[in-house]
């Protein structure tokens, strides 16, 4: 049978994680630095335990103004630390309560800066893999931060997104731009099914574009995210998909 992971961005401090949790296979909860603190990284967790789905970090800049969206450009050593603190803080947390992190998303810009250079998703693949190997990275669909991941012998997830559009060269709209974000319900499902399906979406230009669909991330701090996660998991039963986590083994 056909599998797919469906993940969202939580622990942001958005008021509709509990709604959004049942529909999904894995969570990438915020470290602190962009969003979130200890108290909301503890709430999560257990939120996720309860659910039985896969844990993950979404480490990001050090940046709650900005929500983690603002470009920073830091030594190599600064990212790489940017990141292994970050999985320190949410270890501590998953350790407490006898589990692990599963997976590591970065968020925002960093996300966005890693896709598309290499020496930068060189560095976070190499700091995901020295906290621990069995880490599975997620990143954008043919993007470097899956390329210099796989170099390393770092498992990842190909991540493409059901309320993001995308450009001609398979990257996510800009989100300055005003088509960047899919609002429409319908608009959205027929992308998650093209992309699952075909391994391809349709750029905001009309171009095919090929991706490879391991995992789709919703975004939490939508105001529409819980009812698309629903409506998403119902879709892709209805179309024999079925929504789990990747293995990390």
């Amino acid at each position: 049978m056909l599998s797919v992971d469906l993940n969202c961005d939580m622990g942001e401090g958005m008021p509709n994680d509990d709604m959004i949790i049942p529909w999904i296979s894995s969570v990438n909860i915020a470290c602190g630095y962009h969003a979130g603190n200890a108290d909301t990284m503890k709430r999560t967790v257990d939120l996720a335990l309860q659910y039985n789905t896969a844990i993950g970090a979404h480490p990001g800049f050090n940046d709650k103004e900005n929500f983690g969206r603002k470009e920073k450009h830091l030594s190599d050593e600064s990212y790489y630390i940017l990141i292994r603190e970050q999985l320190h803080l949410l270890q501590n947390i998953t350790a407490e309560r006898h589990t692990s992190i599963h997976h590591v998303k970065p968020h925002g810009a960093l996300y966005n800066m890693s896709a598309g250079n290499a020496v930068l998703a060189a560095i976070i693949a190499r700091a995901v893999k020295d906290h621990d190997q069995q880490l599975v990275l997620y990143g954008l669909s043919n993007s470097y931060s899956i390329t210099e991941a796989d170099k390393i012998g770092l498992k990842t997830a190909s991540e493409v997104f059901a309320d993001r559009t995308y450009t001609d060269n398979g990257f996510l709209t800009p989100r300055s731009d005003i088509h960047a974000l899919i609002t429409n319900e319908e608009q959205s499902l027929k992308q998650v099914l093209q992309m699952v399906k075909e391994q391809t979406v349709s750029s905001v230009n009309k171009k095919i574009v090929q991706v490879k669909a391991d995992t789709i991330c919703i975004h939490g701090d939508s105001s529409y995210a819980a009812g698309y996660a629903k409506k998403i998991f119902e879709a892709l039963k209805e179309n024999g998909i079925c929504v789990k986590a990747i293995p990390n083994k």
